[in-house]
């Protein structure tokens, strides 16, 4: 059975080396919009939505959240983010996002300057690694990288990768060939709201994020409502 998951995972991340550079044209450029619910024990607690812009060989994909805890009516948390991913010509080029935690700000922000990239963020700022992508988990891309840059607030994250294997999963009473991914902090040192530790699932066919699931003061899961 080990085997077996091994030489699935290699053969996967085989064929995704073809696509490099332009896994988002070859990938999703027939994608215009992906929106998700999200659940916290099992209770519909908001939406995430991506919508996907282009204009001829150039992507921007706008990112909306929205989600609220409550118990008998009484909003204990509250939060909202928005963001802007660039692409030109398949290849990253910029990322912006601001975020609303129970009016605590905060921001993110990577650009581009004389050929290197650098991160404006509210819990880093400085250059960013020369080997990085945004964490975001529309784009399957991310299971090739070590590090990703946290969306909320600039976060340079050291991340291992690990291919749980392939699983039948129903949503919204469709059914799915998927491939389960495991996320998880490099630094196993760092507090438990700063570590990752995250499920996540891609369509084997189309690989379209179909859900997502982790452990933080509950059990959240993101679930695919529809995609266009």
């Amino acid at each position: 059975m080990i085997k077996k998951l091994f030489l699935l995972a290699i053969l996967f991340l085989t064929q995704l080396s073809f696509s490099s550079a332009f896994a988002h044209v070859l990938h999703y450029q027939k994608l215009n919009k992906l929106e998700f619910d999200l659940f916290r024990n099992d209770q519909l607690i908001g939406q995430h939505i991506y919508v996907f812009n282009r204009s001829g060989r150039n992507l921007t994909v706008h990112g909306k959240i929205n989600f609220e805890i409550k118990i008998l009516d009484i909003t204990l948390y509250r939060y909202s983010a928005e963001s802007q991913e660039k692409y030109v010509n398949g290849k990253f080029e910029s990322f912006s996002a601001t975020t609303n935690q129970n009016e605590k700000k905060k921001f993110s922000k990577i650009y581009k300057k004389e050929n290197k990239f650098f991160i404006e963020g509210s819990s880093y700022k400085g250059e960013a690694p020369e080997d990085f992508i945004v964490g975001s988990w529309w784009n399957h891309s991310i299971i090739k990288y070590g590090i990703q840059i946290s969306t909320g607030s600039g976060r340079i994250i050291k991340q291992n990768v690990s291919f749980v294997g392939k699983e039948a999963i129903e949503i919204n009473n469709k059914e799915y060939s998927a491939l389960k991914f495991n996320f998880s902090s490099k630094d196993q040192s760092l507090s438990k709201d700063k570590k990752l530790n995250i499920d996540v699932w891609y369509d084997e066919k189309t690989l379209i994020w179909l859900k997502s699931s982790y452990k933080k003061k509950g059990n959240w899961e993101y679930r695919l409502r529809s995609f266009e």
